[in-house]
């Protein structure tokens, strides 16, 4: 698939319109019987620097007045790539629309290759997420210091971090990093702390944590956190 494609077919998904069938659907990793061949998994090229773990990329766009439901979610998730190296990472991010260029309610996916980014995903269900919410106008750069970060192994908890996501909505725009263990208070303390430095967030900077547990419970997201400040 050429970059160039997914480019426009972004585009073409935020403007509100619809395609018949993407090629994202067509290689979704789903569980009925009718899902094709798997997408192949990726492999650094010659003389490229790999990365610790394999990643995917995911784009998903609420359609406006509709219910969300694990359904509706799960159908929204479109895979549009997946990568091995750093030169692949850097290839697909540069024919990919920025977040502060897009509009709605869409948001961008990067994780862990194998890890689906929903509450229910078995990496994710006894696991949490840091939030920081941004003013419009900084999406871009934080999401990209973000990504840089956790390519790169900066956050040093193992296999603990499950990805990371930015949430384009209409007053404000949203980062979340997944961990695998909330209860693990000492590891998601450094991934606070660590989040914080990459972003260059200043000292009183409030930052929300959220189980997915607990987000199964209530439905949402990003309501009913509990609040830190530093």
């Amino acid at each position: 698939m050429k970059p160039e494609n997914q480019e426009n077919r972004l585009k073409t998904e935020d403007s509100g319109e619809e395609e018949n069938e993407s090629p994202d659907q067509r290689y979704e990793d789903r569980d009925d019987e009718l899902s094709p061949r798997p997408r192949p998994t990726p492999k650094p090229g010659p003389g490229e620097h790999p990365l610790q773990f394999n990643y995917a990329v995911w784009f998903s766009r609420k359609s406006p007045g509709k219910q969300s439901s694990a359904t509706s979610y799960n159908q929204n998730l479109k895979l549009i790539t997946t990568f091995a190296s750093v030169e692949q990472w850097w290839n697909h991010y540069s024919h990919l629309v920025r977040p502060s260029d897009l509009t709605g309610h869409s948001d961008y996916h990067i994780f862990k290759e194998g890890i689906r980014p929903m509450w229910e995903d078995t990496a994710n269900n006894k696991g949490g997420k840091w939030i920081v919410r941004l003013k419009k106008g900084l999406a871009s750069r934080c999401w990209e210091n973000l990504v840089l970060a956790m390519l790169g192994e900066q956050f040093m908890v193992g296999e603990e971090i499950c990805g990371a996501v930015i949430s384009i909505r209409y007053q404000e725009d949203i980062l979340a990093l997944w961990n695998r263990t909330a209860s693990d208070t000492v590891t998601t303390s450094r991934i606070r702390d660590t989040l914080k430095r990459v972003l260059n967030l200043p000292p009183n900077t409030i930052m929300e944590y959220k189980t997915h547990n607990d987000s199964m419970k209530d439905n949402s997201s990003f309501r009913n956190t509990d609040i830190f400040m530093r």
